[in-house]
């Protein structure tokens, strides 16, 4: 008999952190653009990457705290683009966006100082074209989580 009660209250369990986790993710929001820009480094050499920022449309945030949704996605198209075009994988790739452009300029300012100004290390710092690398929208509703538009 006590097994069967144990299976009872783990499904149970179960059930009941399913659905809390369910109703705590995040709601996500679309926004009619939004502007991001990318950064690509590796622990193998001290190259690194940026885009341009770039004006996106139809970009998802977090309803809750205003964030870019697809951030993985958004990173690994600049991850494929890295392997696919510069022949260099396994790449490390962040993305940064905003709804707004002060913000985002802000932030890449502040990193393309910290890298092209460093006098700790000396990095070489390359600027991706926007004519060979474009960030393409997410679609982060419920239906298309993570898929390219």
């Amino acid at each position: 008999m006590k097994p069967i009660r144990h299976l009872a209250i783990g499904t149970a369990l179960t059930a009941l952190l399913t659905l809390t986790y369910s109703s705590t993710q995040a709601k996500n929001v679309v926004e009619k653009k939004a502007y991001m820009f990318g950064f690509s480094a590796s622990f193998n050499d001290s190259i690194i990457y940026f885009t341009n920022i770039q004006e996106v449309d139809s970009v998802w945030f977090t309803q809750k705290k205003g964030m870019l949704a697809g951030r993985r996605e958004y990173s690994g198209q600049l991850r494929d683009y890295c392997k696919d075009k510069l022949n260099q994988p396994q790449r490390t790739c962040i993305v940064i966006g905003d709804k707004q452009l002060k913000k985002v300029e802000k932030k890449y300012e502040k990193m393309k100082k910290m890298y092209s100004q460093s006098k700790k290390t000396t990095y070489d710092v390359r600027f991706i074209p926007d004519e060979e690398f474009k960030f393409s929208a997410v679609n982060m509703s419920e239906g298309g989580e993570g898929t390219n538009k």
